[in-house]
Protein backbone atom coordinates (compact mmCIF):
# COMPACT_ATOMS: atom_id res chain seq x y z
CA UNK A 1 0.00 0.00 0.00
CA UNK A 2 1.17 3.19 -0.85
CA UNK A 3 2.02 5.78 1.86
CA UNK A 4 -0.28 8.53 2.40
CA UNK A 5 1.47 11.47 1.26
CA UNK A 6 0.34 14.06 4.18
CA UNK A 7 1.65 11.35 6.72
CA UNK A 8 4.48 14.32 7.61
CA UNK A 9 2.06 16.11 8.92
CA UNK A 10 1.93 13.92 12.14
CA UNK A 11 5.38 14.11 13.22
CA UNK A 12 5.49 17.92 13.40
CA UNK A 13 5.17 18.74 17.19
CA UNK A 14 3.05 21.50 18.58
CA UNK A 15 4.43 24.67 18.84
CA UNK A 16 5.11 26.57 22.40
CA UNK A 17 2.59 29.78 22.61
CA UNK A 18 3.50 32.95 22.30
CA UNK A 19 5.46 34.71 25.26
CA UNK A 20 3.02 37.43 25.31
CA UNK A 21 -0.04 36.53 23.37
CA UNK A 22 -0.22 33.03 25.17
CA UNK A 23 -0.66 34.88 28.44
CA UNK A 24 -3.10 36.97 27.18
CA UNK A 25 -4.93 34.03 26.30
CA UNK A 26 -4.83 32.59 29.81
CA UNK A 27 -6.60 36.11 31.05
CA UNK A 28 -9.36 35.91 28.65
CA UNK A 29 -10.22 32.28 30.01
CA UNK A 30 -9.79 33.24 33.75
CA UNK A 31 -13.41 33.85 35.22
CA UNK A 32 -12.13 36.00 38.27
CA UNK A 33 -14.07 39.36 38.38
CA UNK A 34 -10.73 41.28 39.66
CA UNK A 35 -8.59 39.76 37.03
CA UNK A 36 -6.54 42.16 35.62
CA UNK A 37 -4.35 42.31 32.27
CA UNK A 38 -0.50 44.02 32.19
CA UNK A 39 0.27 41.48 29.54
CA UNK A 40 -0.53 43.17 26.18
CA UNK A 41 1.33 46.64 24.95
CA UNK A 42 -1.80 48.43 23.95
CA UNK A 43 -2.92 51.72 25.29
CA UNK A 44 -6.15 51.34 27.54
CA UNK A 45 -8.13 54.25 28.85
CA UNK A 46 -8.54 55.12 32.44
CA UNK A 47 -11.81 53.05 32.47
CA UNK A 48 -9.80 50.05 30.55
CA UNK A 49 -11.18 50.24 27.47
CA UNK A 50 -9.34 50.93 23.72
CA UNK A 51 -8.86 54.35 22.52
CA UNK A 52 -9.44 55.28 19.30
CA UNK A 53 -7.85 59.08 18.56
CA UNK A 54 -10.50 61.89 18.17
CA UNK A 55 -7.96 63.16 15.64
CA UNK A 56 -8.01 59.49 13.47
CA UNK A 57 -11.30 59.18 14.10
CA UNK A 58 -12.00 62.47 11.93
CA UNK A 59 -9.79 61.26 9.59
CA UNK A 60 -11.63 58.04 9.14
CA UNK A 61 -14.74 60.27 8.32
CA UNK A 62 -12.84 62.53 5.77
CA UNK A 63 -12.09 59.25 3.63
CA UNK A 64 -15.60 58.03 4.26
CA UNK A 65 -16.90 61.19 2.95
CA UNK A 66 -14.49 61.67 0.04
CA UNK A 67 -15.55 57.83 -0.70
CA UNK A 68 -11.99 56.69 -1.25
CA UNK A 69 -11.77 53.60 -2.83
CA UNK A 70 -10.14 50.31 -2.01
CA UNK A 71 -7.80 49.98 -4.80
CA UNK A 72 -4.14 48.37 -4.59
CA UNK A 73 -1.73 50.48 -3.22
CA UNK A 74 1.99 50.54 -5.06
CA UNK A 75 4.46 47.67 -3.66
CA UNK A 76 6.09 50.72 -1.66
CA UNK A 77 2.48 51.43 -0.43
CA UNK A 78 0.38 54.87 -0.19
CA UNK A 79 3.31 57.72 -1.23
CA UNK A 80 1.57 60.49 0.72
CA UNK A 81 2.45 58.20 3.81
CA UNK A 82 5.56 57.24 3.09
CA UNK A 83 6.29 60.53 3.17
CA UNK A 84 4.63 62.00 6.29
CA UNK A 85 5.78 59.03 7.77
CA UNK A 86 9.74 59.55 6.92
CA UNK A 87 9.21 63.49 7.97
CA UNK A 88 7.90 62.21 11.51
CA UNK A 89 11.16 60.20 11.92
CA UNK A 90 13.61 61.88 10.42
CA UNK A 91 12.46 65.52 10.54
CA UNK A 92 11.84 68.49 8.13
CA UNK A 93 15.32 69.80 8.36
CA UNK A 94 17.03 65.72 7.76
CA UNK A 95 19.66 66.48 5.10
CA UNK A 96 19.36 62.67 3.46
CA UNK A 97 15.67 63.27 3.36
CA UNK A 98 15.59 66.41 1.72
CA UNK A 99 18.28 65.44 -1.08
CA UNK A 100 16.50 62.45 -1.87
CA UNK A 101 18.97 59.90 -0.34
CA UNK A 102 15.90 57.82 2.02
CA UNK A 103 14.63 54.73 0.91
CA UNK A 104 11.67 53.91 2.30
CA UNK A 105 8.36 51.37 1.29
CA UNK A 106 5.24 51.17 3.76
CA UNK A 107 5.61 48.09 5.74
CA UNK A 108 3.17 45.46 7.64
CA UNK A 109 3.64 47.64 10.98
CA UNK A 110 6.65 47.26 13.31
CA UNK A 111 6.64 43.26 12.82
CA UNK A 112 6.79 43.76 9.12
CA UNK A 113 9.59 46.37 8.54
CA UNK A 114 11.87 44.16 10.96
CA UNK A 115 11.27 40.91 8.92
CA UNK A 116 11.72 42.96 5.34
CA UNK A 117 14.87 44.42 7.24
CA UNK A 118 16.17 41.08 7.78
CA UNK A 119 15.38 40.00 4.77
CA UNK A 120 17.12 42.92 2.87
CA UNK A 121 20.09 41.79 5.09
CA UNK A 122 19.99 38.20 3.97
CA UNK A 123 20.20 39.64 0.91
CA UNK A 124 23.09 41.74 1.05
CA UNK A 125 24.97 41.88 3.84
CA UNK A 126 27.92 39.29 3.74
CA UNK A 127 26.64 35.68 4.93
CA UNK A 128 26.69 35.43 8.45
CA UNK A 129 26.42 38.44 9.22
CA UNK A 130 25.41 38.80 12.96
CA UNK A 131 22.65 41.16 14.25
CA UNK A 132 22.99 41.95 17.74
CA UNK A 133 20.08 42.47 20.36
CA UNK A 134 19.76 43.90 23.78
CA UNK A 135 19.30 41.79 27.11
CA UNK A 136 16.67 41.63 26.88
CA UNK A 137 14.29 42.87 24.30
CA UNK A 138 11.07 42.61 22.66
CA UNK A 139 10.60 38.79 22.46
CA UNK A 140 10.24 38.94 18.95
CA UNK A 141 13.42 40.56 17.65
CA UNK A 142 15.49 36.87 18.37
CA UNK A 143 12.33 35.06 16.62
CA UNK A 144 12.26 37.35 13.60
CA UNK A 145 15.86 37.21 13.61
CA UNK A 146 15.73 33.23 13.52
CA UNK A 147 12.99 32.55 11.19
CA UNK A 148 14.94 34.24 8.53
CA UNK A 149 18.03 32.37 9.53
CA UNK A 150 20.22 35.46 10.73
CA UNK A 151 23.08 34.90 13.43
CA UNK A 152 22.14 36.98 16.62
CA UNK A 153 23.58 37.83 19.87
CA UNK A 154 22.75 40.01 22.62
CA UNK A 155 24.76 42.66 24.20
CA UNK A 156 24.59 43.88 28.25
CA UNK A 157 21.94 46.35 28.18
CA UNK A 158 19.89 45.94 31.88
CA UNK A 159 21.63 45.72 34.97
CA UNK A 160 19.50 43.76 37.04
CA UNK A 161 20.75 44.15 40.53
CA UNK A 162 19.77 47.89 40.15
CA UNK A 163 17.27 47.76 37.14
CA UNK A 164 19.53 50.65 35.36
CA UNK A 165 21.68 50.44 32.34
CA UNK A 166 24.12 48.71 32.14
CA UNK A 167 25.92 51.22 30.27
CA UNK A 168 30.00 49.65 30.30
CA UNK A 169 28.51 46.60 29.64
CA UNK A 170 26.96 47.55 26.66
CA UNK A 171 30.38 49.61 25.41
CA UNK A 172 32.55 47.16 25.94
CA UNK A 173 29.87 44.65 23.75
CA UNK A 174 30.26 47.14 21.26
CA UNK A 175 33.67 46.88 21.16
CA UNK A 176 33.87 43.09 21.14
CA UNK A 177 31.64 42.49 18.15
CA UNK A 178 33.17 41.41 14.67
CA UNK A 179 33.44 44.53 12.49
CA UNK A 180 30.46 45.58 10.61
CA UNK A 181 28.12 43.58 12.84
CA UNK A 182 24.41 44.99 12.96
CA UNK A 183 23.37 46.64 16.17
CA UNK A 184 19.80 46.32 16.50
CA UNK A 185 18.33 49.82 18.93
CA UNK A 186 15.32 50.71 20.68
CA UNK A 187 14.96 54.73 19.03
CA UNK A 188 13.30 55.56 22.29
CA UNK A 189 11.13 53.77 25.28
CA UNK A 190 13.18 50.31 25.40
CA UNK A 191 11.00 47.29 25.44
CA UNK A 192 10.99 45.69 27.82
CA UNK A 193 12.88 47.68 30.53
CA UNK A 194 11.40 51.26 29.75
CA UNK A 195 15.20 52.42 30.28
CA UNK A 196 17.22 54.73 27.52
CA UNK A 197 20.14 56.01 27.63
CA UNK A 198 20.76 59.60 28.47
CA UNK A 199 21.73 61.97 25.44
CA UNK A 200 25.56 61.81 26.51
CA UNK A 201 25.72 58.43 26.28
CA UNK A 202 24.24 57.88 23.25
CA UNK A 203 26.72 60.24 21.69
CA UNK A 204 29.14 57.59 23.11
CA UNK A 205 26.93 55.11 21.68
CA UNK A 206 27.18 56.30 18.55
CA UNK A 207 31.00 56.97 18.58
CA UNK A 208 32.26 52.94 19.57
CA UNK A 209 29.56 51.65 16.69
CA UNK A 210 31.34 53.86 14.40
CA UNK A 211 34.87 53.28 15.42
CA UNK A 212 33.67 49.13 14.62
CA UNK A 213 31.78 50.02 11.61
CA UNK A 214 28.89 48.03 12.89
CA UNK A 215 25.49 48.68 10.60
CA UNK A 216 22.27 50.43 13.03
CA UNK A 217 18.95 48.84 12.70
CA UNK A 218 16.82 51.22 14.54
CA UNK A 219 13.43 50.13 15.67
CA UNK A 220 11.14 52.86 16.73
CA UNK A 221 7.58 51.70 17.59
CA UNK A 222 7.09 54.67 20.60
CA UNK A 223 7.90 57.89 19.06
CA UNK A 224 5.77 60.74 20.74
CA UNK A 225 4.28 58.02 22.99
CA UNK A 226 7.14 57.70 24.98
CA UNK A 227 7.78 61.26 26.59
CA UNK A 228 4.60 62.73 24.86
CA UNK A 229 7.19 64.92 22.54
CA UNK A 230 7.61 63.33 19.09
CA UNK A 231 10.12 65.24 18.31
CA UNK A 232 12.48 64.33 21.56
CA UNK A 233 11.54 60.56 21.02
CA UNK A 234 13.23 60.94 17.86
CA UNK A 235 16.82 62.32 18.85
CA UNK A 236 18.51 59.37 18.96
CA UNK A 237 17.45 58.89 15.53
CA UNK A 238 18.79 61.93 14.34
CA UNK A 239 21.70 62.27 15.76
CA UNK A 240 22.82 58.72 14.43
CA UNK A 241 21.63 59.85 11.17
CA UNK A 242 23.96 63.02 11.03
CA UNK A 243 26.86 61.10 12.52
CA UNK A 244 26.67 59.15 9.25
CA UNK A 245 26.11 55.71 9.85
CA UNK A 246 24.64 52.91 7.94
CA UNK A 247 21.28 52.66 9.27
CA UNK A 248 18.25 51.19 8.70
CA UNK A 249 14.92 52.35 9.85
CA UNK A 250 11.90 50.09 11.12
CA UNK A 251 9.16 52.17 12.03
CA UNK A 252 5.91 51.40 13.21
CA UNK A 253 2.38 53.63 13.66
CA UNK A 254 0.57 50.88 16.15
CA UNK A 255 0.84 52.52 19.31
CA UNK A 256 1.48 56.12 18.99
CA UNK A 257 -1.73 56.06 16.76
CA UNK A 258 -3.37 53.54 18.18
CA UNK A 259 -3.80 51.41 14.67
CA UNK A 260 -2.63 47.89 15.78
CA UNK A 261 -5.14 46.05 14.35
CA UNK A 262 -4.52 48.56 10.60
CA UNK A 263 -0.47 47.12 10.77
CA UNK A 264 0.62 50.24 9.57
CA UNK A 265 4.77 50.77 9.11
CA UNK A 266 7.82 51.76 7.27
CA UNK A 267 11.02 50.42 6.53
CA UNK A 268 13.55 53.14 5.06
CA UNK A 269 17.25 52.85 4.27
CA UNK A 270 19.61 55.58 4.86
CA UNK A 271 21.87 55.69 1.24
CA UNK A 272 24.47 58.01 0.57
CA UNK A 273 23.14 59.61 -2.64
CA UNK A 274 19.66 59.34 -4.79
CA UNK A 275 20.87 56.33 -7.23
CA UNK A 276 21.94 54.50 -4.30
CA UNK A 277 18.31 54.94 -2.87
CA UNK A 278 16.78 54.58 -5.91
CA UNK A 279 18.62 50.82 -6.55
CA UNK A 280 17.36 49.92 -2.94
CA UNK A 281 14.26 51.05 -3.59
CA UNK A 282 14.09 48.63 -6.58
CA UNK A 283 15.37 45.84 -4.09
CA UNK A 284 12.72 46.76 -1.53
CA UNK A 285 9.84 46.69 -4.19
CA UNK A 286 11.06 42.85 -4.74
CA UNK A 287 11.09 42.12 -0.91
CA UNK A 288 7.45 43.24 -0.78
CA UNK A 289 6.22 41.51 -3.51
CA UNK A 290 7.15 38.04 -3.15
CA UNK A 291 5.98 38.73 0.56
CA UNK A 292 2.36 39.93 0.19
CA UNK A 293 2.41 41.83 -2.93
CA UNK A 294 0.71 45.42 -1.28
CA UNK A 295 0.44 46.97 1.74
CA UNK A 296 -2.77 47.34 3.53
CA UNK A 297 -3.88 50.88 2.75
CA UNK A 298 -6.45 51.86 5.68
CA UNK A 299 -4.23 52.81 8.38
CA UNK A 300 -1.84 54.30 6.01
CA UNK A 301 -4.63 56.80 4.55
CA UNK A 302 -5.36 57.48 8.18
CA UNK A 303 -1.62 59.12 8.82
CA UNK A 304 -1.57 60.97 6.07
CA UNK A 305 -4.67 62.62 6.52
CA UNK A 306 -3.96 63.42 10.07
CA UNK A 307 -0.03 64.52 9.28
CA UNK A 308 -0.86 65.88 6.41
CA UNK A 309 -3.19 68.72 7.96
CA UNK A 310 -1.83 71.48 10.25
CA UNK A 311 -5.56 71.36 12.39
CA UNK A 312 -5.24 67.45 12.74
CA UNK A 313 -1.72 66.94 13.23
CA UNK A 314 -1.56 69.63 16.10
CA UNK A 315 -4.53 67.70 17.69
CA UNK A 316 -2.99 64.21 17.22
CA UNK A 317 -0.16 65.50 19.05
CA UNK A 318 -1.83 66.71 21.88
CA UNK A 319 -3.47 63.43 22.30
CA UNK A 320 -0.61 61.71 21.92
CA UNK A 321 0.89 63.51 24.76
CA UNK A 322 -1.91 62.58 27.04
CA UNK A 323 -1.38 58.90 26.52
CA UNK A 324 2.26 59.29 27.57
CA UNK A 325 0.77 61.71 30.41
CA UNK A 326 -1.22 59.21 31.83
CA UNK A 327 1.37 56.84 31.77
CA UNK A 328 3.70 58.40 33.98
CA UNK A 329 1.04 59.20 36.11
CA UNK A 330 0.22 55.11 36.71
CA UNK A 331 3.93 54.62 37.49
CA UNK A 332 3.85 57.08 40.35
CA UNK A 333 0.49 55.90 41.59
CA UNK A 334 1.86 52.44 41.67
CA UNK A 335 5.19 53.23 43.22
CA UNK A 336 2.98 55.42 45.75
CA UNK A 337 0.48 52.27 45.86
CA UNK A 338 3.44 50.01 46.89
CA UNK A 339 4.80 51.60 49.57
CA UNK A 340 1.41 52.35 51.36
CA UNK A 341 0.91 48.55 50.57
CA UNK A 342 3.50 48.16 53.22
CA UNK A 343 6.39 47.01 50.41
CA UNK A 344 10.01 48.07 51.52
CA UNK A 345 11.41 47.46 48.24
CA UNK A 346 13.16 49.97 45.93
CA UNK A 347 10.40 50.46 43.36
CA UNK A 348 11.77 54.10 42.13
CA UNK A 349 12.52 52.06 38.69
CA UNK A 350 9.37 51.73 37.95
CA UNK A 351 8.61 55.59 37.98
CA UNK A 352 12.44 56.62 36.18
CA UNK A 353 11.47 54.44 33.42
CA UNK A 354 9.44 55.04 30.26
CA UNK A 355 7.00 53.95 27.75
CA UNK A 356 4.29 51.63 28.21
CA UNK A 357 6.52 49.01 30.25
CA UNK A 358 7.50 48.72 33.44
CA UNK A 359 10.35 46.13 34.06
CA UNK A 360 9.52 45.75 37.69
CA UNK A 361 12.30 42.61 38.55
CA UNK A 362 9.83 40.47 39.35
CA UNK A 363 11.31 36.80 39.05
CA UNK A 364 9.13 34.43 36.95
CA UNK A 365 8.34 32.97 40.27
CA UNK A 366 6.42 35.53 41.33
CA UNK A 367 4.95 36.51 38.40
CA UNK A 368 3.42 32.91 38.69
CA UNK A 369 2.27 33.44 41.83
CA UNK A 370 0.53 36.67 40.52
CA UNK A 371 -1.67 34.83 37.96
CA UNK A 372 -2.46 31.70 40.05
CA UNK A 373 -3.46 33.52 43.50
CA UNK A 374 -4.43 37.12 42.41
CA UNK A 375 -5.33 36.97 38.82
CA UNK A 376 -2.89 39.60 37.36
CA UNK A 377 -1.47 38.59 34.56
CA UNK A 378 1.96 39.90 32.93
CA UNK A 379 4.86 39.11 30.79
CA UNK A 380 7.48 36.23 32.99
CA UNK A 381 10.25 38.79 32.75
CA UNK A 382 8.27 40.72 34.87
CA UNK A 383 7.27 43.49 32.23
CA UNK A 384 3.78 45.52 33.06
CA UNK A 385 1.91 47.32 30.36
CA UNK A 386 1.21 50.35 32.74
CA UNK A 387 -1.87 51.14 30.45
CA UNK A 388 -3.35 48.54 31.89
CA UNK A 389 -3.51 50.28 35.21
CA UNK A 390 -5.83 52.78 36.34
CA UNK A 391 -7.04 54.50 39.30
CA UNK A 392 -9.72 51.62 40.08
CA UNK A 393 -7.04 48.74 40.31
CA UNK A 394 -3.77 50.32 41.36
CA UNK A 395 -3.96 49.69 45.17
CA UNK A 396 -5.28 45.96 44.32
CA UNK A 397 -2.30 45.27 41.81
CA UNK A 398 0.25 46.96 44.38
CA UNK A 399 -1.42 45.14 47.35
CA UNK A 400 -0.76 41.89 45.28
CA UNK A 401 2.94 42.58 44.55
CA UNK A 402 3.64 43.21 47.89
CA UNK A 403 2.26 39.93 48.71
CA UNK A 404 4.35 38.05 46.47
CA UNK A 405 7.80 40.05 46.76
CA UNK A 406 7.48 40.47 51.00
CA UNK A 407 9.73 37.34 51.25
CA UNK A 408 12.64 38.72 50.01
CA UNK A 409 15.42 38.19 52.14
Amino acid sequence: MAEDPAAYLSAIPEGPPDGILGIAQNFKACTAANKVNLVIGAYRTEEGEPWVLPSVKAAEQRLIDRNENKEYATQAGVPAFVEHALRFAYGDASEPLKSGCIAAVQALSGTGALWLASQFYLKFLPKGTEVHISDPSWGNHAGILKTCGIPSKTYRYLDRASQTLDFDGFIADIHAAQPRSVFLLHACAHNPTGIDPTPAQWTQISKAIKAKQHHVLMDSAYQGFASGDAEADASALRAFVADGHSLLLAQSFAKNFGLYGERTGTLSVVCRSPSEAKAVLSQLKILVRTAYSSPPIHGAKLVAEVLGDPALSAQYYRECASMATRIKEMRSLLAAALKTAGSTLDWTHVVSQIGMFAFTGLSPEEVDALAADHHIFCTRDGRFSMAGVNAKNVEYVAACVHAVTKGRA
